[in-house]
């Protein structure tokens, strides 16, 4: 009995400590981080307070490079980059995985027009609550969007884990921003 009532204990704290409940909210100060990055498979250090002097940031966190919903993402977003940067907006996505692996991600599935950061360590996928907890499988992040104002703020948020919508949303927030400035 006692077993059962951890396991299940344990099991609850997992699905209670998805970013779907624990997202930043608009309104909360994003944390500040830099991180090795790589666009095109070129390496650079991406530091969000020198982004942010530019305009807004896209921070799209995903769970593993090639899967099939991060591919599907990347592409999207690679479509709609010149979309993102008329609006005046930084995009980048970040994952888990190694930098070597994400060479080759920006070129393949980025087509090279956004980058794409390391964070093998979840140092920055903790602090957005963007890490994806399950019982048996820790180290990756949730699929979450979110929408970074030149303030440093969280403006919008978009915790699915369907990649479907992201690309949509977060063009649809930044435009909202740049209309209410």
């Amino acid at each position: 009995m006692i077993k059962r009532l951890t396991f299940a204990a344990l099991v609850l704290g997992c699905v209670m400590a998805t970013p779907s409940w624990a997202a930043l909210k608009p309104g909360d100060a994003a944390p500040d981080f830099t991180a090795q990055a790589a666009v095109g498979g070129e390496d650079f250090s991406f530091s969000l307070a020198n982004a942010l002097k530019k305009g807004p940031v896209v921070l799209y966190f995903f769970p593993k490079a090639f899967t099939k919903g991060c591919t599907a993402e990347a592409h999207d977003f690679a479509e709609a980059a010149e979309k993102f940067t008329a609006a005046g907006a930084t995009l980048i996505g970040m994952s888990a995985d190694d930098i070597g692996t994400l060479h080759k991600f920006s070129t393949q599935e980025c087509s090279g027009k956004f980058p794409v950061a390391a964070d093998p360590d979840l140092k920055v996928i903790r602090a957005f609550d963007a890490a994806l907890i399950r019982v048996g499988s820790i180290g990756v992040a949730d699929r979450i969007s979110y929408v970074i104002g030149q303030d440093g703020k969280i403006a919008y948020v978009h915790a699915d884990r369907s990649p479907e919508k992201h690309v949509e949303n977060t063009l649809a927030a930044v435009q909202e921003l740049q209309r209410k400035k």
